[in-house]
């Protein structure tokens, strides 16, 4: 993890608005990334103060923080998660909850006790060992801590609670840019319906799935992995894993480092038979974290789903010897649960090299639905791309219409990543409303 201080500094919470950052606004330069509150987008910012007074005649609608007191070292977002309502009805008081995570941050002891959220606490930078908490609402947080709390700190938050790193340098804001849409576009305009893919489809193997999920959490007992957390061994063992199933099925397979100490992202490519740089992009997170400070992370559900769904979708490639027309990348990302890390470095690496990235779908937890429930597709109310997600709606509706789609305000997955550097993207979820499992397992 790179180990850089933020320097003393004015942050600001606002409430995402793209206008904020059009024609080339000082404050796209000042983007350290949208993160959520309840069913809110937030921008987090860190403007110079010459940036800060040229926006006085505008209205934000924002929280400002107070200059930090000391140098800031990680940045740490916190939001409640997404969840069904009645998986916190036996929980504690938000105020128990999060202050028992805040001594056990301080003190590396074991996991706080479990409780939900209540009363907004919004004040002046509060000072602690360890960390300084520096925003802080019934539904979200914003801590510096240290850079070695940083490292574990997703292991030990509240039962409902996620944590995101923030870069330690803004990333500038990039909209999608309406002619980045037309290949979308047009094959929502032109979508009916093929039999040669309702035939690929119905050849997608869920023996296969099984066994492949059986290697990733363990329970086949012949991988070893006992977690796949971003910097355990069993993620190591699952990148190299993913990366020789991905290669038998054809694609060309690198294994991307990111940071340091963090296993890499699995990407794999499978060329077009025609001339051209337009790529579409699939995919999912192969790490896990271990639930309310346990060690153990099978991450079965959490994204292990959509891991094996991508590599079905790989041995269908190699089965049915599908041809494209545009190059395609299937992606297994690590580092998503600190924070998109791995996708976030990807999607800047792409970036860069303004790659043609026609599409990006996300798979982020498939596997899980209430008992009773019919079969669902959720997609996301928040972030990524309308056409996008409008696209694969009706995809859905023509190949799958077993699943009853909808919208989800479970958010944010890596396809968060490649929507703020401008690139049409999407998630697909697996139930159309808030989820009903938090099991790591």
């Amino acid at each position: 993890m790179v180990k850089a201080a933020w320097p003393l500094a004015l942050l600001l919470v606002t409430p995402f608005d793209p206008t904020l950052f059009s024609d080339n606004s000082c404050l796209s330069k000042a983007f350290y990334g949208n993160y959520q509150q309840g069913g809110t987008t937030l921008s987090v910012l860190q403007p110079d103060p010459d940036c800060l007074d040229s926006w006085t005649s505008r209205t934000l609608q924002s929280t400002s923080i107070s200059e930090a007191t000391k140098e800031v070292q990680q940045l740490v977002w916190l939001e409640e998660q997404a969840i069904d309502e009645s998986l916190k009805a036996q929980t504690r008081s938000f105020r128990n909850e999060f202050d028992a995570f805040l001594d056990t941050l301080a003190t590396h002891e074991s996991s706080p006790s479990h409780g939900a959220p209540a009363q907004e606490v919004i004040g002046e930078p509060q000072n602690h060992s360890g960390y300084d908490v520096l925003y802080r609402t019934s539904k979200a947080a914003l801590l510096s801590v240290s850079h070695e709390k940083a490292r574990i700190i997703d292991t030990l938050v509240p039962r409902f609670w996620k944590s995101t790193l923030l870069p330690n340098e803004p990333v500038p804001f990039r909209p999608v840019a309406p002619s980045t849409l037309g290949h979308a576009e047009n094959v929502l305009a032109n979508l009916k319906f093929d039999p040669v893919i309702a035939s690929i489809v119905d050849n997608i193997s869920i023996p296969q799935m099984r066994n492949d999920i059986r290697f990733l959490t363990g329970e086949d007992e012949k991988s070893g992995i006992v977690s796949r957390h971003s910097f355990s061994k069993g993620a190591s063992t699952a990148a190299a894993w993913l990366k020789a199933r991905f290669e038998e099925t054809g694609a060309s397979c690198n294994l991307k480092p990111f940071l340091v100490g963090f296993a890499p992202n699995v990407v794999c490519r499978y060329p077009s038979t025609v001339h051209t740089t337009s790529t579409v992009l699939l995919s999912a997170h192969y790490d896990s974290r271990g639930s309310f400070g346990s060690l153990r992370a099978p991450g079965a559900d959490d994204d292990g789903s959509g891991t094996i769904s991508l590599l079905s979708i790989a041995r269908v490639i190699l089965r049915k010897g599908v041809k494209f027309h545009s190059n395609v990348e299937l992606v297994a990302f690590a580092g998503e649960e600190q924070g998109l890390l791995g996708s976030r470095a990807y999607a800047r690496e792409l970036r860069a090299a303004n790659a043609n990235l026609t599409l990006m779908v996300q798979a982020d937890m498939l596997a899980f639905r209430e008992p009773g429930e019919p079969h669902q597709l959720g997609l996301p109310e928040t972030i990524g791309s309308p056409v996008v997600t409008q696209l694969v709606a009706n995809v859905s509706a023509i190949y799958s219409p077993e699943l009853r789609v909808g919208f989800t305000p479970a958010c944010c997955s890596d396809h968060q990543s490649f929507h703020e550097q401008g690139f049409p993207a999407t998630q697909v979820f697996e139930r159309a409303g808030p989820s009903a499992s938090f099991s790591r397992d």
